[in-house]
């Protein structure tokens, strides 16, 4: 009876997100059960993501309202649901695997849960990422990459995307924390992904973030450029989070460079291209991109992979005699991301 609960729970999460889908080893399943009793399991399978009260989600299982609402409580606390409390009514909703249950362990991730996310994401979950890397999270450029004369959409912009939120905050990257606490972390800025709207106040309620200025996220932004990580939003135009990825720790890169062809898998409107006559051939570009998508020629310059390149400008930054440039796709290639996170979602479980 207790698998069939969890397999349950691992199909109603194949449907969110990403997915969840099975593994041949049965390591979801392991990874279900060390996160979830059998009764949240089920309290979880109760839920679905339209938030509800505890009051209405109690007459729905026909249980005191108390005892669950002291569930659910608990079951936020352990990051297993997503919770919003407005007017002093706690609202609760299931949520995917990924961005939810494994983000929400941040702060008390432990190396037995970090080993066992580590073999999913190889055996099955890599897959699911890759397949809809492109409407879940999109590459946006460096600003600095950018000829100055040229208009870039306020959705292509990390810093107009952050002038739009009320308020920001800022949680450490849980795919670098994973690798962290295995002992094979890049050393790369750990608190590096942002959260707004009730997302991030979520994060805040857990003590899992803390609330930053406008100032100190544009600076952090720079920081984390200057260290190689590719800046990546929600794909949508009001995105809910932007994280600071590196190809070493982020699962979502990773599974991108396991493809041939990564710049078919993601969502971005830009590409580099190399000028041959100014390119000395120092190389430096080859450690600064994290899709390998450049590669010395046989004159022993740089030269851009279209097919690899994610646009995110990287290269450009520290190219010594600005041989690199970051141009715009050509117009029929040009996408507009979906408008909210209603459509983003609906467009990602579609696909």
């Amino acid at each position: 009876m207790a698998e069939n609960i969890y397999r349950q729970l691992q199909e109603r999460l194949d449907q969110y997100s990403m997915g969840f889908p099975p593994a041949k080893s049965g390591i979801e399943i392991k990874i279900l059960r060390y996160l979830f009793s059998e009764d949240n399991a089920r309290m979880f399978l109760a839920l679905t993501h339209s938030l509800a009260s505890a009051s209405s989600i109690a007459t729905n299982l026909n249980r005191p309202e108390t005892e669950v609402e002291a569930q659910l409580e608990e079951m936020t606390d352990n990051g297993l649901v997503f919770r919003v409390i407005k007017d002093n009514i706690s609202r609760y909703a299931a949520i995917p695997f990924v961005h939810g249950l494994f983000e929400f362990q941040v702060k008390n991730i432990k190396p037995e849960l970090a080993k066992m996310v580590e073999e999913y994401f190889e055996e099955a979950f890599d897959k699911a990422m890759m397949k809809n890397a492109e409407y879940f999270l999109r590459t946006i450029p460096v600003n600095q990459s950018i000829d100055i004369t040229r208009q870039v959409a306020t959705y292509d912009d990390a810093i107009e995307i952050l002038k739009t939120k009320p308020s920001i905050v800022v949680t450490d990257c849980i795919c670098r924390k994973r690798k962290a606490v295995l002992d094979e972390g890049c050393g790369k800025t750990m608190e590096a992904c942002f959260m707004f709207g009730s997302m991030g106040q979520y994060y805040l309620d857990k003590n899992m973030g803390r609330e930053v200025s406008l100032a100190e996220a544009t600076t952090i932004i720079k920081d984390c450029r200057d260290a190689g990580l590719v800046t990546q939003p929600a794909t949508s135009q009001n995105p809910t989070g932007m994280c600071n990825c590196c190809g070493d720790c982020c699962g979502v890169l990773k599974a991108l460079n396991k493809h041939p062809k990564p710049a078919e898998m993601v969502f971005s409107n830009h590409l580099a291209k190399v000028d041959g006559d100014e390119c000395t051939g120092c190389e430096q570009c080859l450690e600064r991109c994290q899709m390998n998508a450049i590669l010395m020629n046989d004159d022993e310059l740089a030269q851009v992979t279209p097919e690899r390149c994610i646009g995110c400008g990287l290269c450009v930054t520290t190219c010594p005699v600005e041989a690199i440039k970051l141009i715009p796709k050509p117009e029929a290639a040009l996408r507009l991301p979906p408008a909210n996170t209603a459509e983003q979602m609906f467009l990602m479980a579609q696909k």
